[in-house]
């Protein structure tokens, strides 16, 4: 499968150019409108006896009486018995400029010992942020991907039951105050910090704004930030709309990713080796338990006993030495696929050719 993801990205980098071009909205953001992370704490009703055990999860009966007195029921005396209710944690993102009214989407976690949240319902849970103000409200349905099925002698889960969404479960109640209209400077932060496409991105905004506004606006920082300058007579919202579409082709450095779990390798396109000779043969080695009874002689008095035999082989193909020189992403694949290894291989080939210094990218394990 490895062969055939190589193969492939060799025949893309054939059939397109090196570097594609991208609209600025693509490759970078404005810092002005970024994203607020809310929090809060909940509880998840309407569970088929999935929620949590209270034996275990104590603050989740503390919540149901807390809730249940705040809806004016009396709760003393006694211990709740209820496996349908399970304590959660709510997070949500509140987008830049969004107004009081609108509806976010929040994600709902057990905090306790919940197998599933499949089927329940978020009760009203406020959303809080950083500097401890309530800025949105949850409530809603839960839907779970994932499911659990658990029987006397097995237990099949897929997903993650015990997580799932809220979609526009949550309401805005107040909006962070923003004067973006009033700024008189914009600033520009790259996904891929690069200097070379910072500094692409301020000549293609000046030669924009020379020919618009007869001025040079723009001024890269540094690797990931670049400065603009609003012009008079225009908002700043209309100013950077006629930006953010302008074309641009973005860098990178080269690199290669490589995943040792699922076996994945990603070249980047500007990845290059010096020509080196590779050997690689896998060795297989067998271990076989093959225990055998010894039976003791007639009328010796002795005893049935289980003598350990132990068959060990070794199996070490013919590998051969192979030449492999990348000048360009297709060569390099080609090569790769001379070898005919499989993804372990290559893993192990390219952390060698990296050790021996031909490899001219930065080698990424994750």
């Amino acid at each position: 499968m490895l062969r055939g993801l190589v193969l492939a990205l060799g025949l893309f980098a054939a059939a397109f150019p090196a570097a594609a071009a991208s609209r600025i909205k693509d490759v970078a953001e404005l810092q002005a409108s970024r994203d607020n992370q809310l929090v809060g704490y909940g509880l998840v009703i309407g569970l088929n006896g999935s929620g949590d055990s209270l034996r275990n999860a104590p603050f989740t009966e503390q919540s149901i009486r807390a809730m249940l007195q705040n809806l004016g029921i009396a709760t003393e005396g006694g211990r709740a018995r209820a496996k349908n209710v399970a304590a959660v944690i709510v997070t949500a993102n509140l987008p830049p400029f969004v107004q009081s009214g609108a509806r976010i989407d929040a994600t709902v976690s057990s905090l306790g010992d919940a197998t599933s949240l499949a089927g329940g319902t978020l009760v009203m849970t406020p959303l809080r942020a950083a500097d401890g103000d309530i800025y949105a409200v949850a409530q809603g349905p839960v839907v779970v991907s994932g499911f659990s099925a658990e029987g006397q002698a097995e237990t099949l889960t897929q997903g993650v039951p015990t997580a799932g969404r809220v979609p526009n479960g949550a309401i805005i109640e107040r909006h962070v105050a923003a004067s973006f209209d009033e700024m008189l400077l914009l600033t520009l932060q790259l996904r891929n910090p690069d200097f070379s496409t910072a500094v692409r991105i301020t000549d293609t905004i000046n030669a924009y704004t020379d020919r618009r506004f007869g001025a040079r606006l723009a001024a890269e920082q540094d690797s990931r930030t670049v400065v603009i300058r609003k012009p008079k007579g225009v908002s700043a919202a209309r100013f950077y709309a006629e930006l953010e579409n302008l074309m641009v082709e973005a860098d990178a450095p080269a690199r290669v990713v490589v995943d040792e779990r699922t076996g994945t390798v990603v070249i980047g396109n500007d990845v290059r080796i010096s020509r080196v000779g590779i050997s690689h043969g896998a060795l297989t080695v067998r271990v076989t338990e093959m225990p055998r009874v010894v039976q003791p002689e007639p009328f010796s008095r002795g005893e049935t006993e289980i003598e350990p035999f132990t068959v060990i082989e070794a199996d070490q193909p013919d590998a051969n030495v192979a030449l492999l020189d990348g000048p360009d992403l297709q060569t390099l694949v080609s090569g790769l696929n001379r070898l005919g290894v499989k993804p372990d291989g290559i893993i192990a080939i390219l952390q060698g050719i990296k050790s021996a210094g031909a490899l001219q990218a930065e080698l990424v394990l994750q």
